[in-house]
């Protein structure tokens, strides 16, 4: 963890709030993401959404199933930690193959540890990046980690021993407006 960070398992409302303000001034000095692009999810709305017992093919839909039994919360349904999730706007296509491109929205769950193949949240010589998090057993108890990136377009990183990489969450979900 970076100084001044409350590690996720430790999280209460005073030390999200101590968290984003010592993200808010990181992100000042980081380049790549700008601070309206980084946004902490409010849990203000009470509205529900119908909620389909069936599900539906991307074909044509059925004209039967005209009726729906429940209502989900959309930030129920989303966001399954609340205090330790936030939001960030995609500014590259270095993912576009793993379905997130420019404009894209990903929520951010901190206080998930990254396992092989998860797309995670890094930071990587002070810059941000998106990108699969990579674990592979090489030898006994050693293992190779690096980031890759969905898009052959951009290189995956690997780190050098001089390089410090931190996993700042996992990626939990990609938000996409259609219009």
């Amino acid at each position: 963890m970076p100084p001044n960070l409350t590690p996720p398992s430790k999280l209460n409302d005073r030390s999200v709030r101590e968290n984003f303000k010592t993200i808010n001034s990181l992100i000042s000095i980081i380049e790549p993401i700008s601070k309206q692009d980084l946004r902490t999810i409010e849990f203000r709305s009470n509205i529900c959404i119908p909620y389909p017992l069936e599900t539906v093919a991307a074909g044509f839909p059925s004209p039967a199933q005209d009726y729906t039994e429940k209502k989900i919360d959309l930030n129920e349904h989303l966001i399954h930690n609340p205090i330790a999730t936030f939001m960030l706007k995609v500014n590259s296509l270095s993912m576009k193959n793993a379905g997130i491109e420019i404009g894209d929205e990903i929520l951010i769950d901190r206080s998930l540890e990254a396992e092989h193949g998860d797309v995670v949240l890094a930071l990587i010589n002070n810059e941000f990046t998106v990108k699969r998090f990579m674990q592979v057993k090489v030898s006994t108890g050693i293992y190779d980690i690096w980031l890759k990136a969905e898009n052959p377009d951009f290189p995956d990183i690997h780190p050098h021993s001089e390089e410090q990489i931190m996993i700042w969450g996992v990626v939990t979900c990609i938000l996409k407006k259609l219009k």
